[in-house]
């Protein structure tokens, strides 16, 4: 299966470096739909561009904070001398959407862009 999402420059970037490899997404319902070996199409909101990756695991917790804690922050997406803190993905998802759906951590893989 295939699903279709939309992202930032700079995720997108890291991404297609190979740097980023688990994309935090709430566990909505949609988000719910992925499995492991599907499709995302990631879409770059600045640039349009688009790029594939497969669905290598998923990882469940019941907010950003716990996924925070259990990876190493380069791969979520932040440079080594970055500060990286939870509360960044609370300008995407409120804490009760947190409470409500728990959050995703979608370990991918490029395959084509």
């Amino acid at each position: 299966m295939e699903h279709k999402m939309k992202l930032q420059n700079k995720p997108f970037l890291a991404i297609k470096k190979g740097t980023k490899i688990i994309e935090m997404r709430l566990r909505d319902e949609k988000r719910r739909l992925i499995n492991v070996d599907d499709t995302i199409e990631f879409e770059n909101q600045e640039t349009l561009e688009k790029m594939r990756v497969k669905v290598n695991r998923l990882y469940i917790f019941s907010s950003f904070e716990e996924l925070y804690e259990y990876f190493p922050k380069e791969i979520l997406g932040y440079e080594k001398d970055e500060p990286a803190s939870f509360k960044d993905m609370e300008k995407y998802y409120s804490l009760d959407e947190q409470k409500k759906y728990g959050v995703l951590g979608i370990e991918i893989e490029v395959t084509m862009w």
